[in-house]
Formats: structure tokens, sequence, C-alpha cells
């Protein structure tokens, strides 16, 4: 029986999303819970590997059982099992060729910044915060362009990715402004290691007027890490959708999220 599930987190309780020895990670959790209800030790591959701290509205994972089970079971049953935190959001039964990681074609991320003087109380952790002045959106959004299409991310590639390539192609890149927040949106066929979280440093530096527009393509076709703005933190990133051919019977997520953001 192969399997795939939707699954949607909070990140601030685990070392990332990929097991690791002796620290707490959503895949450990996952291998857990799902491994209970198969009544057998359960190996998942998730869509994307997040960061420790990053969360996810639309990580999507896949499995192979070697027991059969109706999906009420990998859905409540699996729930059950799992801390509070983690929780699966959708089911399908899928072909043996079928991998959350290499049958998707596109991830879609957001970035949440609160541009306020204070730090927010609510929603600690899980949006970003930018007190050193009123952020300007929209030369963000213009440097941002220039991340367009297929093209060499070193310059926002973070130390010790195992990547081949640091070829990448991003498809849609976007920075808006709502009241008091603004949000960094993008698409790519794959992300770099803190790739999203670099290039968010680099528009931040732009936002607060400390680098021009044009800074962001010189940076970027330098392709030197050393030369870009620092790695911004994890809070306020979510994993909000990943793309799959329709043949899979993957279901489109209508409103990305994350819930009180949409």
């Amino acid at each position: 029986m192969y399997l795939a599930l939707g699954v949607e987190y909070n990140g601030l309780g685990y070392n990332g999303f990929q097991i690791q020895p002796d620290k707490p990670s959503v895949q450990g959790e996952l291998e857990k819970a799902i491994s209970s209800v198969a009544a057998a030790p359960v190996h998942i591959v998730c869509a994307g590997r997040t960061d420790a701290g990053v969360h996810a509205t639309g990580q999507v994972i896949s499995f192979a059982s070697p027991n059969d089970r109706p999906m009420s079971a990998w859905i409540r049953g699996v729930n059950a099992r799992l801390p509070e935190d983690i929780v699966i959001t959708w089911g399908r039964e899928v072909s043996s060729g079928f991998s959350a990681r290499f049958s998707a074609f596109a991830r879609r991320y957001r970035y949440i910044i609160a541009n306020t003087p204070c730090r927010p109380a609510i929603g600690r952790g899980l949006i970003s915060h930018c007190y050193r002045a009123r952020l300007n959106e929209t030369a963000m959004h213009e440097a941002a362009q220039c991340l367009l299409g297929e093209n060499d991310f070193s310059a926002f590639r973070g130390a010790g990715c195992q990547s081949h390539s640091p070829m990448r192609n991003v498809s849609e890149i976007s920075v808006t402004r709502k009241g008091d927040f603004v949000t960094l949106d993008i698409t790519a066929n794959a992300f770099l290691l803190h790739m999203v979280r670099n290039i968010a440093g680099s528009l931040l530096e732009i936002g607060l007027g400390n680098q021009p527009v044009s800074w962001m393509r010189e940076i970027f076709e330098g392709r030197d890490r050393r030369l870009a703005g620092p790695t911004a933190p994890p809070d306020g990133l979510y994993l909000v959708d990943v793309s799959y051919p329709d043949l899979y019977g993957i279901p489109a997520r209508a409103s990305p999220g994350p819930l009180f953001w949409d």
C-alpha cells in the first residue's frame, strides 16, 4: 500500500524536519506515529526538509506500508498518536511510482514579517519581526524580480548545503504589505539550504534603505554568499504548498495559509 499524506506543523519545538540522533524532529514524530498504525517500521519521504523552527501548512509525505488500513486510520489514527503541534490534514492512496520529493515540480514558501516598533507577543515564533524602520516593500519587490528564472543561487546557498547543483528555477516571487505585515512569497522547483531565509535577509537590507535596489542583482550575479545579507531568522517562514502533476491526484490547496493569514 503506497500513500501520500498532507502535513501541517509548528516547527518551534523541532530541530527541523529531518530525523537526527538525540534531537526532536518532525520526521521522527511522524515515523513513530505512522509505524504504530502500520504495525511495522515505516520510512517517510517529504517534499521539502524544513529548517529548525520553520513551519509548514502544505508539507507532503509519502511512504509504503506493508499492511492495508482504511484512510481514516491514516488520518485520524495517526493524528491520535502525534503531538499537538503536528497534524495530518489529508490522505491519498498513490501509485508505487509516486515520491513526495521527486514527483513534485514546485514548492512555495511564505515569509511573514511584523514591521512594528514592538515585537508581537501573540504569534511569537510564528512571525518574524523588523522594528528598525518602516520597510519599503515596493523596493523589496522590485529587487526580488532579478531572481526569476533558472539561475545559479550560490549567493543565497547556506553553508553545509548538500545539493549537487546551485541551479534553481524561481517561477514566482513577490513582496507585499498588509497593514503592519510584509510578506515574501516565493515559488521554485526546489530550494537550497537556507535559500529563502538568505534571500529574505538581503531583501530586508534593501527594505531598510541600507542598500539600493540594484544591489540585489550585484550580489546575485556575484555568486558569493559572503557578500549578501545576513540569514533571516526562521520565525515566520512556512512551506505552504507543493505542486504535483495531475495524474497523482494530490489535492491542490485552496488557501496556502498559515490559517491566521489568509
